[in-house]
């Protein structure tokens, strides 16, 4: 048994971003303003996108997708069922309506035959989850959108260094929202960021992310002068803050070294677990970059006596934390009771839900600390 209790994603966080947040303090200046505004420009030319938007959270950034491409009530839009609870819970927000479609068993992103036979003549949009980095097969959702007049909203949660065809998520059209939670590839605490090429989209939810202003808090107290504001729309608080832009501008200069450091441990997963009763996540499709964000493995139910969530119970007495990414909606109570769902109607979202754990994987993980983890793997399921 380890002696410290590994904990699961655990963030990289190092001096460059402990004293950008020391000098932020210092500054007299910790709501949204100037390093908000570096922050949005660092990001926008890491994903080479004309616009980047800061906002409190990727699902503040969904939200704002929806509304910004005038989804109305009644309007359904088309969510993978094997996802965090906030890509459908953006939809609800927004007045529209979630349908849920089923992933592929193993890759985990969204189904394309199922996809279309969920389209209907009231389907105005599909958010494709690029699932722990994995990129979607956007080459066939953009076909789809195309044949069916349908906006696409990419949830990129999890897919920061994502890239399909050479290009990042963001992209692509209509609009992608990132998120930089504790444990994502990016750390600001909370927060997010919205990208598009399209520059009306980006105007207006800008004004939307803070209460429907035209000024941002920094245009109208700087060192500049007070300068009145207009609210053009009743918009909401999903600003980000300077402290959280601190972190976010050093995070984002070490994506790619520490990138590298999660394919070794990628690496180093896949050959040392490879004889043991755990599915593997499959190696990246040709032509894409897989963002190295989760690395799940699904526990073989029919080669082993205990379930998932008794490994995830040894795991944690051998002071090991794991993910579970994700239940999958519809076992939700919410979505059983709102919209009738039932196990049975999205096989391959429940294969995973029942054998989906993920493993330690950060690049503040240690040789020693991956070892741990692969003896203890070996330990419970030899």
């Amino acid at each position: 048994m380890r002696k410290s209790y590994l904990v699961f994603g655990s963030p990289l966080i190092e001096e460059e971003e402990i004293n950008e947040v020391v000098d932020t303090l210092k500054s007299g200046w910790i709501g949204t303003g100037p390093k908000v505004q570096r922050f949005e420009e660092d990001f926008k030319n890491y994903i080479n996108v004309k616009n980047a938007v800061a906002v409190s959270s990727c699902t503040a950034g969904l939200h704002l997708s929806i509304l910004a491409l005038d989804l109305k009530p009644g309007d359904e839009v088309i969510v993978p069922a094997m996802t965090f609870v906030a890509t459908s819970n953006a939809v609800i927000h927004a007045g529209a309506k979630p349908v849920l479609c089923d992933v592929d068993k193993y890759k985990m992103t969204i189904d394309i035959d199922d996809l279309r036979k969920k389209i209907t003549k009231k389907t105005k949009a599909v958010i494709p989850v690029h699932f722990a980095g994995r990129a979607c097969d956007i080459a066939s959702i953009l076909k789809i959108a195309k044949e069916h007049n349908l906006k696409i909203i990419h949830d990129a949660a999890h897919a920061i260094e994502t890239e399909f065809n050479g290009k990042k998520i963001g992209t692509y059209n209509d609009i992608s929202s990132y998120s930089f939670y504790v444990t994502k590839n990016v750390v600001t605490g909370e927060g997010g960021m919205i990208t598009t090429n399209n520059n009306d989209l980006a105007a207006k939810i800008k004004i939307w992310a803070l209460h429907g202003m035209d000024k941002h808090a920094w245009n109208r107290y700087s060192d500049k002068g007070f300068k009145h504001y207009d609210v053009f729309y009743p918009g909401y608080k999903y600003n980000m803050t300077d402290i959280q832009a601190s972190l976010g501008i050093h995070q984002l200069a070490k994506v790619e070294r520490n990138y590298k450091r999660r394919v070794e441990i990628w690496n180093r997963y896949k050959k040392e677990l490879k004889n043991i009763p755990l599915i593997l996540p499959p190696e990246p499709e040709l032509n894409t970059k897989h963002g190295m964000h989760l690395f799940i493995v699904l526990l073989n139910l029919e080669d082993v006596k205990i379930t998932r969530d008794e490994l995830i119970a040894k795991l944690h007495k051998m002071n090991i934390g794991t993910g579970v990414h994700y239940r999958a909606l519809h076992f939700h109570p919410y979505y059983k009771k709102a919209f009738g769902y039932k196990r049975g109607g999205f096989p391959n979202s429940e294969y995973i839900s029942d054998r989906t754990i993920s493993l330690p994987f950060s690049a503040k993980l240690k040789d020693e600390d991956v070892g741990d983890v692969v003896n203890a793997l070996k330990e419970i399921l030899s």
